[in-house]
């Protein structure tokens, strides 16, 4: 059997904390299975397992027709977040040991100054000097001797760690010469590796390459016991295919790469999300919307392609690393509805989790959620069973809301309907921020919202934020894996120069561009030459007027395309874009590069929606929406057909979620069976 990537079965994988998702392709009858597993939290291989085994019945598939299994995962993103990685030493040029204590100075609040900063993710018992460090050139400027080397050595022994990373002050200029201080010192070590910061990401900013090297050793063990993991699960049950990792940046990467360098693979749920909103978009601009258990992500795109940023926070923690552009906010559908000590309605940050959850999921929780919100005020139905599994108790979903309402002087009902409106209002400011950064309007944009809650509250913000048209996906509860296999493999390269661009100075920036481009290219022909036929490259540079404090990120395209005069002029028109004006005499500094490998796989391709189903007459049941009681028409996702024409107030359930419809938009099916939800006109009303 021919499974090449081509023409073998591709198999997406998004691990949730309550479910862990599937969708599996088949390009042979251009057709795809789609499950939904309980997550295993103590052992998440697990569930993938017996995910990939139940996928593969549904299909009817054998193991043997899998060519590429594609894999989101959240694992090292939660470590950081609950502070749960390993123990590991950090070591630093001497004079630097408070690096993570100080970090960039900075008050967490301008306005707050009773705001506490993040504590360090290392205690500074744990962070060791060493006598190395290079100029800004980087000319070795100091170096240890033997002696202080084993002394250093013997230091890192004594605290009994996994791994070891190691920086030295200005070690981007010269990453191989630091790379060989990591060597002589894992020499000393024996079985502790030691993690190059300038090997691992050589960008300029101390503190911020402390946290990327420093994190990605501290998730390594982890993350590396947790793939070992599942290889050998899927090799009891003779799948023996290439394991791709989803990337934070919007790709996928080998297994050996996501072995080595883990940090890189912090946000690829969420990145698996809007990547699948950019395909499901097809060029438009879009907000993309994934609501799960804990909390809400969203995307904004003007074009409608994946948008990427060069810096975000991981738990209060900068990261500069290329990653998409998400935003998160607490509140998802097991956020947790309560009242502050003020008598002010609250919904999150905390979250009920999977376990306990709800209270309606009868797992002993006793905190209302949001989820106990819907149910209560119809939108779930009682005789629903999430995902097929999990039933809901709406008499106790309805006691917890009655308890928490006698504090306010509501009604269930009424607790329920502010906290959707509470939770609804976080969003939208959360977007129109977003907007406003950009000069941007929200009715030119559609919202896509998938998760098991996106398509419930995706009507509700739409109104809130002023978006007038809603995508929702045809399977929005497996939307995160789905966007896996619609993935292209993808990896990021930097170099930091800090230079003033000029003609003389253009050969080093020339110099730098082709270094990276071949250190790019033996990237590709070691790891992705098997996956893949050829590689895209592309170069942006972060520049700025000399003495400005803040770079702009310019698109400069394929390597080869690069001159002198196409650098000024880019970041001129940009610098114009952006604020309004230029000064083309003013000197003009670049002071990091970057280059993107892209290499495609292949894309999954559908049938035609088969929209000939026969539409069965709808059920009504009332909803409480706002103030009062509606009565809604109650329809099944699989009995709509592409003529239906549907108005609100309307519920839509499936198999996967259920999307709510309000009373003043109407939905209808589109050609690949996704729902189109629009606010409806003055006219039209």
């Amino acid at each position: 059997m021919d499974n090449s990537p081509a023409a073998g079965a591709t198999v997406g994988v998004d691990v949730g904390g309550t479910f862990t998702d599937f969708v599996l392709f088949d390009p042979q009858r251009q057709q795809r299975f789609f499950h939904k597993q309980p997550s295993t939290p103590a052992d998440p291989a697990l569930a993938v397992s017996d995910g990939l085994r139940a996928v593969l019945l549904k299909s009817g598939l054998p193991a043997s027709a899998l060519s590429l299994v594609l894999h989101g995962t959240t694992l090292g993103l939660n470590a950081i977040i609950q502070r749960r990685g390993a123990d590991i030493a950090l070591v630093i040029s001497a004079g630097f040991r408070d690096v993570l204590e100080i970090a960039r100075a900075r008050m967490p609040s301008s306005f707050d100054f009773h705001a506490d900063r993040e504590p360090p993710f290392l205690p500074r018992q744990r962070v060791l000097e060493i006598p190395a460090r290079f100029s800004p050139a980087g000319e070795v400027t100091q170096w240890p001797t033997e002696a202080e080397l084993a002394t250093v050595a013997s230091e890192v022994l004594q605290l009994k760690v996994s791994a070891v990373a190691l920086v030295t002050i200005n070690g981007y200029a010269n990453p191989s010469r630091e790379a060989e201080l990591a060597s002589a010192l894992a020499a000393k070590l024996g079985a502790v590796p030691v993690l190059s910061s300038a090997q691992l990401w050589p960008e300029i900013r101390e503190y911020e390459r402390t946290l990327v090297a420093g994190l990605n050793a501290y998730i390594q063990p982890l993350m590396q016991r947790y793939f070992n993991r599942l290889s050998d699960l899927l090799a009891q049950q003779a799948i023996d295919v290439p394991l791709l990792i989803t990337a934070s940046n919007g790709g996928v990467l080998p297994l050996d790469a996501a072995h080595q360098r883990p940090v890189d693979t912090l946000l690829s749920g969420p990145a698996s999300g809007v990547i699948a909103a950019a395909h499901l978009a097809s060029g438009t601009g879009f907000v993309s919307f994934d609501m799960g258990g804990t909390s809400s992500d969203i995307s904004l795109s003007e074009q409608g392609d994946i948008e990427r940023v060069n810096r975000t926070e991981i738990g209060g923690l900068p990261l500069i690393l290329p990653v998409v552009g998400v935003s998160a906010i607490g509140a998802g559908g097991g956020s947790i509805v309560h009242v502050d000590d003020f008598g002010i309605l609250k919904v999150g940050p905390e979250s009920a989790g999977a376990d306990p959850g709800p209270v309606a999921y009868q797992r002993g929780g006793t905190q209302p959620t949001l989820t106990d919100c819907y149910l209560v005020s119809g939108i779930l139905s009682a005789d629903a069973a999430l995902a097929g599994t999990i039933t809901l108790d709406h008499a106790a979903a309805h006691r917890a809301l009655s308890k928490l309402g006698e504090t306010l002087g509501l009604d269930a009902e009424q607790v329920a309907s502010g906290a959707i409106a509470v939770a609804t209002a976080q969003m939208a400011t959360e977007l129109n921020k977003a907007l406003a950064q950009r000069g941007l309007t929200a009715d030119g944009l559609t919202l896509i919202p998938f998760g098991g809650a996106g398509p419930t509250h995706a009507n509700f913000f739409a109104e809130e934020a002023g978006i007038n048209r809603i995508l929702v996906p045809l399977r929005p509860g497996t939307f995160c894996a789905e966007g896996a296999i619609s993935a292209d493999i993808r990896r990021d390269f930097v170099r930091s120069l800090r230079i003033n661009v000029t003609a003389e100075s253009y050969g080093k920036i020339a110099a730098t561009v082709a270094e990276l481009h071949q250190l790019a290219q033996r990237w590709f022909a070691e790891q992705a030459s098997r996956l893949s036929e050829r590689a895209d490259y592309r170069v942006e540079a972060d520049m700025r007027y000399a003495g400005q404090a803040y770079e702009l990120s310019v698109t400069l395209g394929s390597p080869a395309s690069i001159t002198h005069q196409q650098l000024l002029e880019h970041f001129q028109q940009l610098h114009q874009q952006r604020y309004g004006f230029n000064t083309p005499d003013a000197a003009i500094e670049l002071t990091t590069l970057r280059l993107s490998l892209n290499a495609a796989l292949p894309r999954p391709t559908d049938k035609p929606f088969n929209a000939d189903v026969e539409i069965d007459e709808p059920v009504s049941r009332p909803l409480y929406l706002r103030d009062g009681w509606v009565n809604a028409r109650i329809w099944q996702r699989a009995n709509i057909g592409k003529q239906s024409h549907i108005q609100g107030p309307a519920v839509i359930e499936q198999e996967d979620t259920t999307t709510l419809i309000l009373p003043g938009w109407s939905a209808r099916t589109d050609s690949s069976g996704n729902l189109l939800i629009a606010r409806v006109t003055g006219d039209a009303a």
